[in-house]
This record gives structure tokens, C-alpha cells and sequence, in this order.
């Protein structure tokens, strides 16, 4: 099988802070990132189209989360808006077929990301829960 993994890159502004962390923590305080998200998706690649999934269909399946995050609080999206839960909560909330592997990056600066996934995912669960 032709199995081949592709990249998109989505860029994104917002502000949050981090609840559960010791008092006195800086990440405690409300503050921002231009936050640089990275869907890894891996599947066959068809012999029809020669491509694992049109890029205009991921821009699809990005589109409301990308609404939902840029310049916004995520501390409205999740309670404890850490890279890693933003990273299974983009993951969870795709919407990518089953089929296809999935890997999701968030990086926070150009120092520091979490990566959620490389394995096959079950279906999403309920969209945006907060």
C-alpha cells in the first residue's frame, strides 16, 4: 500500500491563561501566542487523484476551529487551555475520516509544542463541549 503523510499549517492569534498552575506561576496570568498549528494526516495515497486528501478539504475541516481559536480566549474553549489539550481537543473536533492517521502539533513559540496523535482516531466526539 501506498501510504504517504502530508502536512498543512495553520497560524492563529489568541490569549489564555493556565488555571491549575502553583500560585504565583506566570502562566497563571492572562497572556497571549501566535499559535502555529500542524495537522499531520497519513493514509493511502489514491490511485485516482494521487493525493492522500485535497489540502482545500483540510482548509475545510480547519475552518470552524480556526473561527473558534483566532483571536479569541481559549479559556473559553477549554478550562485548562495547555498546548497538549488544545493539540486532543483539535484532534477529537477535526472531523477526519477514520481511516487516515492523524497527528496534531501546537506550538506556542518556536520553542516549545505538544504533539497529539499518530495513531487512527474513532469517530469525533461532540464539537466545541464548552
Amino acid at each position: 500500500m501506498n501510504v504517504t503523510t502530508i502536512r498543512r499549517v495553520y497560524k492563529f492569534s489568541a490569549a489564555h491563561r493556565l488555571p491549575n498552575v502553583p500560585p504565583g506561576h506566570k502562566c497563571g496570568r492572562m497572556h497571549g501566542h501566535n499559535y502555529k498549528v500542524t495537522l499531520a494526516i497519513t493514509g493511502p495515497v489514491c490511485p485516482r487523484l494521487g493525493w492522500v486528501m485535497d489540502f482545500a478539504a483540510i482548509d475545510l475541516l480547519w475552518a470552524p476551529l480556526a473561527e473558534r481559536f483566532d483571536h479569541r480566549c481559549l479559556n473559553d474553549v477549554l478550562d485548562n487551555p495547555t498546548s497538549e489539550l488544545l493539540a486532543r481537543f483539535i484532534a477529537l473536533n477535526l472531523g477526519l475520516m477514520p481511516s487516515l492517521e492523524l497527528a496534531v502539533t501546537v506550538s506556542e513559540s518556536d520553542s516549545s509544542s505538544a504533539t497529539y496523535g499518530g495513531a487512527p482516531w474513532p469517530k469525533p466526539t461532540v464539537i466545541f463541549p464548552k
